[in-house]
């Protein structure tokens, strides 16, 4: 039975790789024009995708890997690397101005893209799903239990998408900045440390 602090460990890293938060202004613009009952629509839809996607590399993610023969390890370390080049994104800000995301407003597969990827099942997400299911560290209990946690996150991002335009109007957009930012720096340490477990576990930190 996992411990709780590895639970709540695994739902902050999963919270903060999905950023349900830094979700909202990407769906604000894109569904600004939208009704009600379209932007609820879009809302679940969105969800679906994002589970599907992250569900498909809780899965077939280690298994892809294994084939192309790359130890995990090694995957670890480029997704510590990734991770903290998204983590720097949210707190530096992305490099494309928001006026070219919502020209997705348009198009009929919005909640496909941007909103399910890459805004919530982001690569950083797709990574982390990867590495806190590893088949050679946790049995399959522990997997399914991650996969529970990351359901549970999206069920919250859902919510938060569907009070989307109340939300907003309470935390403003400098509101939505600022905890973006915070989680972007909690995703920096996380990738951080799993980078540092990796090169330990391959002996390159001796003492550590």
């Amino acid at each position: 039975m996992p411990s709780f602090s590895l639970i709540l460990q695994e739902f902050i890293t999963l919270w903060v790789v999905i950023d349900p938060i830094g979700t909202l202004p990407v769906f604000l613009a894109v569904t600004a024009r939208m009704t009600p009952k379209s932007r609820r629509a879009v809302a679940f839809r969105a969800i679906a995708v994002a589970f599907a996607v992250l569900l498909a590399f809780i899965l077939l993610g280690q298994v892809v890997l294994d084939a192309l023969g790359v130890d995990l390890r090694s995957f670890q370390i480029a997704g510590g690397v990734v991770l903290f080049l998204f983590a720097l994104t949210m707190i530096f800000g992305p490099s494309k101005p928001e006026n070219e995301i919502s020209e997705a407003e348009a198009a009929k597969n919005a909640a496909v893209f941007p909103i399910a990827m890459p805004s919530i099942a982001s690569p950083g997400a797709m990574l982390a799903v990867v590495i806190l299911t590893d088949n050679d560290r946790f049995a399959v209990a522990h997997q399914v239990m991650t996969s529970a946690l990351m359901a549970v996150v999206l069920l919250i991002t859902l919510a938060i998408l569907l009070l989307a335009g109340p939300i907003h109007r309470v935390i403003g957009q400098t509101g939505a900045a600022v905890i973006s930012r915070v989680m972007g720096m909690i995703l920096a340490a996380v990738a951080v440390d799993a980078i540092v477990r990796a090169l330990a576990a391959m002996g390159a930190l001796p003492g550590f």
